[in-house]
């Protein structure tokens, strides 16, 4: 799991290497299966420009997950209420200069066609039905911040997508160049800029996702527990015919 602002499971911390440099992790236990807990943003909370991506995903793998679920905080550009989950289908990708692949020196493409996986993204979705959470699929938008958007922003990118965040890119991608199973669920916190007569500060938003947190972790806990314990999908083979 990578947890986003506000989201925390517990568990025993310990400090993983991996090429991209060094990170906190915690080993947890959720309904009966072992669960990795990697705070996206780190013990400094850094800003979603500097966030080491790629050390989040490698850390999953070399641990030995198979398996990523990412939690992250949205504004909503159509009609998700505060308070609402959405979990992607797809995404569009404004961010500027993050580095968004493991092979910088060979040339890789793996597909996504599909780049959420559909297994994962089932179990959440019935995670939440169980729940009683309010869900919807929607196509998540990422912008580079650490700035919120301005109402022109968001003028313009309502023409590509429903949610916006600044975290969910390169996170997905970077999971399919590992072949591991990614699927992301989002907490709407607030109106995109607006879409709303007033404005919105960043500690409004932490504060609906305390608020959600507790929801968060339900759907989550159910949604493990409908994961299938052998793939399925085709994630795993990712790169059997994406290098040229």
């Amino acid at each position: 799991m990578i947890g986003g602002t506000g989201f925390e499971v517990g568990g025993e911390p310990s400090l993983i290497d991996t090429p991209y440099g060094r990170l906190m992790a915690a080993a947890t236990e959720l309904c009966g299966r072992e669960v990795l807990f990697i705070p996206r943003h780190g013990e400094a909370h850094l800003p979603p420009h500097r966030v080491n991506y790629r050390a989040l995903l490698w850390a999953a793998r070399a641990s030995g997950a198979v398996r990523v679920v990412s939690t992250n905080t949205v504004g909503s550009m159509a009609w998700h209420p505060v308070g609402s989950l959405v979990i992607p289908t797809d995404f569009v990708d404004f961010t500027k200069s993050r580095p968004s692949t493991f092979f910088e020196e060979e040339a890789v493409h793996v597909d996504l066609t599909a780049p959420y996986c559909p297994e994962v993204r089932r179990a959440l979705a019935a995670g939440a039905e169980a729940a009683g959470a309010l869900v919807s699929d929607g196509i998540y938008v990422c912008t580079e911040g650490p700035h919120l958007e301005s109402p022109a922003q968001i003028r313009m990118l309502r023409q590509f997508g429903d949610v916006v965040g600044m975290t969910g890119y390169p996170e997905v991608v970077l999971a399919r160049e590992l072949e591991l199973c990614y699927a992301s669920i989002c907490i709407v916190t607030n109106p995109a800029a607006g879409m709303r007569k007033d404005s919105m500060s960043a500690a409004e938003i932490r504060t609906e996702m305390a608020i959600s947190a507790r929801l968060l972790r339900e759907v989550i806990e159910a949604a493990i527990t409908m994961i299938p314990e052998e793939r399925g999908c085709s994630c795993g083979r990712a790169l059997a015919e994406a290098r040229l």
